[in-house]
């Protein structure tokens, strides 16, 4: 028998804002030395747009503001008391024992609002939370489905929700699917032609 799911992007999607970017700038408040990072961190974001580093030698160099961090459990614990709120009520009220969380973000940041949230399956990146190594590839794109087979061989999505056309891979795996902006939930296909056709309006005024 095939397990029947509902799974869900978080940043943007189920979580109002940027979780990996709010914890930072949450860590760089109670520990300001972590700004000493900062010109490595501009460095690898140059590097990145040009192509020098992939996206995970990126994300590595800006998680190195973790080495400045005394107790990082006590501070993702304390974070998520202040940011627990920002889970859109939406999702609250949809929420089901069945739902799975796939996220690019680090794994060691979302298990605790997950437990909060009671979602029993967390996919995200495997990032050291010392030291901001990845543990493997940045979980984006195919990678999600790729790790999501890894721990269901036989599975139907019945609902997938994202903020982003790069979730692709995952929303043809369900039945339905939707893009989130705001609170605001899309039909996937409907926000895909609206996009295309603003997309093709935007090239026609080049001409």
């Amino acid at each position: 028998m095939k397990m029947k799911i509902n799974v869900y992007d978080f940043d943007k999607t189920i979580y109002a804002g940027d979780s990996t970017l709010d914890f930072y700038f949450y860590c760089l408040k109670k520990h300001p030395k972590g700004l000493f990072q900062l010109p490595k961190q501009c460095l690898a974001m140059v590097f990145y747009i040009l192509g020098i580093y992939n996206k995970v030698q990126f994300k590595e160099s800006f998680y190195i503001f973790l080495k400045a961090l005394p107790n990082v459990e006590e501070d993702i614990t304390n974070f998520w008391q202040v940011k627990n709120s920002r889970i859109k009520g939406w999702y609250m009220e949809k929420s089901h024992e069945n739902d799975i969380i796939i996220s690019a973000s680090p794994e060691f940041l979302l298990e605790e609002v997950c437990r909060r949230l009671n979602v029993k399956l967390l996919i995200a990146s495997k990032v050291d939370k010392r030291t901001g190594e990845y543990n493997g590839e940045n979980c984006y794109g195919e990678e999600k489905v790729k790790r999501l087979n890894e721990i269901y061989k036989f599975f139907i999505i019945e609902e997938f929700y994202s903020d982003s056309l790069s979730d692709l891979p995952l929303s043809k795996l369900a039945k339905k699917s939707f893009i989130v902006k705001g609170n605001e939930l899309i039909i996937w296909e409907q926000y895909k032609l609206g996009f295309i056709a603003k997309l093709k309006k935007i090239i026609f005024q080049m001409h």
